[in-house]
């Protein structure tokens, strides 16, 4: 089996582009700059840029890309490719690492090893930022998802990148590359069949993912799990032979406040047939990435420990099968959570807020002062947001807006949804503190109001990413696949 990802070596350099000793060059181009860029270049590969411009074969328009050969005088690299970006004030954080995913993209089906980005500086944002996202976007297209193909040894990857820039960039460029290679190791685990990926075996992958200076590791097994009176993880475990796991990941840098603690939960289901209420089969092998939330945090608490950021984190990650076993939690039945709250159990498919409701209980029980959930939780929010967007849940508004920026900077589409006081309505059972699945209407809503319950006083938010947590076709910027 061949290694799933690999990250290129990248260097800085003040260089310029006919100066570089590489394979190709990537020069971004925002559509109303072009000319400028062909002036630029008018002694080399303007004359090819704009009569590639000139014929409509390149506009410069969003993730469009040309590809020319380099001058046989004067340049080194053979290839030069011009990556668009769209208008110039549109080319926002998302848009500038869709531009650099997609030359990596295009680089590699070129087989072009050695590949130079050009810091042409396209839209508004700063050197740091653009290094950034470059050196991440470069990690994130070294990944391909034929790992367990048998006769798969043809896997072309990039080597090296080259950053050609006035400006120094070399700390925001290593920091690129680990928050690349965290996500990456999140779509390694999410790609993972379920007969490859146990609640077990999840646990000691995931803690090998997180195994980096400053974070300890303990996995709660089944045992432990039922000292904790978890009651509703093992109700959903029940009817799987795999036993259920909790993954405790602790970052406590002695530079950091001791009074806030971020605690990360995540979904780790891994594998969802909807139990009892068993799921329709048509689609049900995607139901491995049902853990997605999971690997999320933990990816995220390894990013946070390489950048030994001044903060006290932790991340949670509860892990179970939902199977129709003979043993299996039934619609009707009663379950109570560690939290000692009660829940009649309507749909056995409502399993993730089940499970979560156990992790929040426990982070706050770890000292988690703000919690971010993170979860493949409902088929509504796809209804309401598609596959484009995660839906964002939370209070206070605060905490809600600090994450909505966080979002933006990283180039991550989010949309706040409402917690009115009226939907609690929805949960009310006759024999239970709660319902576990009020219905229809409002799915998305009613799944983040039970999740509230859980999460305790402080603030908290929930990121519902059942639409974005899977890519079901390839884009010239995302392989197919899971998208970490």
């Amino acid at each position: 089996m061949h290694s799933p990802y690999a990250v290129p070596g990248l260097l800085t350099t003040r260089a310029e582009a006919h100066e570089l000793d590489v394979d190709a060059v990537v020069i971004p181009v925002a559509q109303d700059a072009a000319a400028d860029l062909t002036a630029r270049y008018a002694a080399s590969v303007g004359p090819a840029l704009a009569s590639a411009i000139e014929r409509g074969e390149f506009r410069g328009a969003p993730t469009e890309v040309l590809t020319v050969q380099a001058p046989s005088q004067g340049w080194r690299a053979s290839r030069v490719l011009f990556v668009g970006g769209g208008p110039r004030r549109d080319i926002s954080s998302e848009r500038f690492r869709r531009m650099a995913v997609t030359a990596a993209h295009a680089a590699r089906t070129q087989r072009l090893a050695r590949t130079a980005w050009i810091d042409a500086e396209p839209g508004t944002l700063s050197p740091v930022e653009r290094a950034e996202a470059v050196a991440e976007s470069f990690v994130v297209a070294n990944f391909d998802n034929g790992v367990h193909k048998s006769r798969h040894d043809d896997a072309f990857f990039l080597r090296q990148v080259v950053f050609a820039t006035a400006n120094d960039v070399e700390p925001a460029t290593r920091t690129g590359l680990q928050i690349g290679e965290a996500i990456n190791g999140a779509r390694v685990l999410i790609n993972e069949p379920g007969n490859y990926l146990t609640p077990a075996v999840m646990a000691e992958k995931a803690a090998a993912l997180a195994a980096v200076p400053g974070i300890t590791a303990e996995i709660l097994d089944e045992k432990a799990i039922a000292a904790l009176n978890m009651g509703l993880l093992l109700g959903v475990a029940r009817g799987s032979a795999e036993p259920p796991r909790v993954l405790v990941l602790t970052y406590e840098p002695a530079h950091a406040p001791t009074d806030k603690v971020l605690g990360l939960v995540g979904k780790g289901i891994t594998f969802d047939t909807g139990g009892i209420s068993i799921k329709p089969s048509d689609g049900m092998e995607r139901m491995k990435d049902d853990m997605a939330g999971g690997a999320s945090v933990v990816a995220a608490l390894r990013s946070i420990a390489q950048q030994q950021l001044p903060i006290r984190a932790m991340a949670i990650v509860p892990m179970a099968e939902n199977m129709p076993g003979g043993k299996a939690l039934k619609p009707g039945d009663i379950l109570t959570g560690a939290s000692g709250l009660t829940v009649e159990v309507n749909n056995t498919d409502a399993e993730g807020r089940l499970i979560l409701g156990d992790g929040l209980w426990y982070a706050r029980q770890r000292g988690a002062t703000h919690l971010i959930d993170v979860a493949t939780l409902t088929g509504a929010i796809v209804v309401a947001l598609g596959k484009i967007t995660t839906g964002l849940f939370g209070t206070p508004q605060p905490w809600v807006d600090h994450i909505r920026v966080a979002a933006d900077r990283a180039g991550e589409k989010l949309w706040q949804l409402p917690l009115f006081d009226d939907y609690k309505t929805q949960l009310k059972s006759d024999i239970a503190d709660m319902l576990n699945s009020p219905g229809r209407p409002a799915g998305s809503v009613t799944a983040a109001m039970f999740l509230k319950e859980f999460a305790g006083e402080g603030p908290w938010a929930h990121l519902d990413i059942a639409g974005t947590a899977w890519a079901e076709d390839g884009k010239p910027w995302q392989a197919k696949g899971a998208t970490g």
